[in-house]
């Protein structure tokens, strides 16, 4: 029989989500009639943009005829969403990235998850604790050594700068689960220590158009020095509404070195760019095409109005959640809200409102040891499913 990867041996038995979306449907089969909703996972409910919508149906018409169908397209990201990303994402507010520095993929949980193939597998990596599981479980799967850095209520749930040298360092703003964003100060901070100890930064902006304050950095590249530390990767799920076509990009900039077991530098744009061409055919040119009209002027208001229903579910669920007595985190500049539970532990607070009020939550726990005693509440459902989660959350002793 052939060995295993024994670093799959460490890993908690189900992703969280999974575990999640099996103890729901064992309540649907057992209360058939019940109206389960849910704040818990975080897929989008409203539509796709218009613009996008009616760009897929163009590049499908092309497809369906031989003058204009296409084959295989370019590893990368086709030329004409790069330059988008690159001109309204980044050159629009002063960032200098460039087209050749963006890499298209199927979205920032596969990015976050593969970046790490490149580095070496004694590479010493910091993950938050809370964190969105993908950073955690990818680096146990390759068997590395984890540092966790302790977000906690009195440090803002903003990790603190690590004594130890570290190689590699996930970072995300604004954060999933806590709704919490770095200010640029604090990011200067990480930024720096990057450089002095030589370590990379693996930068999640998947929410940064949920950022309503203008004071907080919406990509790590507006910290002075961060493209010679920092890879940034970005989505179109929870933005656009693409959580079921697959779309996002991970900038990995030229000035970013990593070195050869001689000590030679070697660019890691360079290693990223050979296993996207290795291991990854790219991104259907007809959901590019709707990336691409994500930055017209009709879908960028689009996108907009989407942003603002789901920020005003978030305003009603903290207004809810605070008239009830409960602390609550986020809801402002995030789509996500951390809130501490009253009685009980986290699972406890999940199973009370799962049974009781058929409502969808996720336990802190399950994003680390650091969670516990805290609830992730998510604004992607409707306007209606929110207002009637507010009831029902009255109604039930929590």
């Amino acid at each position: 029989m052939v060995a295993i990867n024994t670093g799959y041996l460490d890993l908690v038995p189900n992703y969280l989500f999974k575990d999640i979306a099996d103890k729901v449907k064992a309540l649907k089969a057992a209360n058939p009639e019940a109206e389960v909703i849910s704040l818990g996972i975080g897929d989008v409910t409203q539509p796709l943009p218009d613009a996008c919508v009616k760009a897929m149906q163009k590049a499908a018409a092309e497809m369906g005829s031989a003058e204009t169908m296409r084959g295989y397209g370019p590893d990368f990201g086709y030329a004409f969403l790069r330059q988008a990303i690159q001109k309204n994402d980044y050159a629009d507010w002063g960032i200098d990235v460039a087209e050749d520095e963006i890499f298209v993929s199927d979205g920032s949980k596969c990015d976050i998850s593969n970046i790490q193939e490149i580095f070496a597998a004694d590479a010493k990596v910091g993950i938050t604790n809370p964190v969105y599981p993908v950073y955690r479980d990818s680096n146990i799967m390759a068997g590395r050594k984890i540092t966790f850095l302790p977000c906690r209520e009195e440090n803002g749930f903003i990790p603190e700068i690590p004594k130890e040298k570290l190689d590699i360092v996930y970072l995300c703003s604004p954060n999933n689960p806590t709704g919490t964003a770095f200010t640029k100060e604090e990011l200067a901070k990480w930024v720096a220590y990057a450089k002095e100890n030589q370590a990379v930064i693996i930068f999640d902006a998947a929410y940064k158009e949920y950022i309503t304050d203008a004071s907080l950095p919406k990509s790590i590249y507006e910290i002075a020095g961060a493209k010679e530390v920092a890879i940034e990767s970005r989505s179109f799920s929870k933005t656009a509404g693409f959580t079921g076509l697959r779309c996002g990009y991970m900038v990995v900039p030229k000035e970013l070195k990593g070195f050869t077991p001689a000590g030679e530098e070697i660019s890691l744009n360079q290693l990223w760019g050979r296993r996207m061409a290795t291991k990854f055919n790219g991104v259907s040119y007809v959901t590019q095409r709707a990336a691409e009209a994500i930055f017209s002027p009709e879908g960028k208001k689009e996108v907009a109005e989407t942003i603002r229903y789901y920020m005003d579910n978030a305003k009603i669920l903290k207004q809810a959640l605070e008239d009830m007595g409960y602390k609550v985190f986020g809801g402002e500049n995030a789509p996500y809200l951390w809130f501490k539970v009253k009685n009980g532990s986290s699972e406890e607070f999940f199973a009370r409102l799962l049974n009781q009020a058929f409502l969808v939550c996720t336990p802190g726990n399950g994003f680390g040891s650091e969670g516990e005693g805290y609830i992730r509440f998510t604004a992607f459902g409707t306007r209606e499913n929110t207002q009637k989660a507010i009831e029902r959350l009255q109604k039930v002793v929590l």
